[in-house]
């Protein structure tokens, strides 16, 4: 509501057209897809980066039932190259069930994978943003050592 009708709100005239900025059309159309249909739409062909886009929409907007969803979809496909990126939405959008599938995720790696992930650029900026995800993860790893 603050987005449509907030400070955002142009002139009240029926021609009057809102912008939806930091957001790809197509997560917008999937966005209003599901706000009309109630059903999950079609994945395009990047769909991690997709799935993401959505997730911070039905964030912004929310839509619990779709930010659902997309955690689930997002926790399903977590790989060595998406984990940063999907962790770092996690933290921003403080969703714990995504931020716990990650960490699950970087828990069972290889040492070569891990060496592979923290080697990405993804994995700096979650060193430099987000430094209480580093600690968990280490308290984690510890106490999996101990059992």
């Amino acid at each position: 509501m603050a987005q449509l009708f907030g400070p955002m709100k142009e002139a009240s005239n029926s021609n009057s057209v809102i912008q939806i900025k930091d957001m790809e059309p197509k997560v917008f159309t999937a966005l209003l897809s599901f706000v009309y249909t109630d059903s999950f739409p079609d994945m395009y062909e990047d769909k991690i980066k997709w799935l993401q886009g959505l997730f911070v929409a039905a964030d912004r907007y929310d839509l619990q039932r779709l930010k659902f969803i997309c955690v689930k979809q997002l926790s399903q496909r977590i790989g060595v190259s998406s984990v940063a990126s999907t962790l770092a939405l996690a933290e921003q959008h403080h969703c714990r069930g995504l931020k716990e599938a990650c960490l699950k995720f970087i828990q069972v790696q290889s040492p070569s994978r891990l060496q592979r992930l923290m080697a990405s650029n993804g994995w700096g900026h979650i060193v430099t943003t987000y430094p209480s995800v580093l600690n968990e993860l280490i308290a984690m790893l510890a106490s999996n050592q101990r059992k």
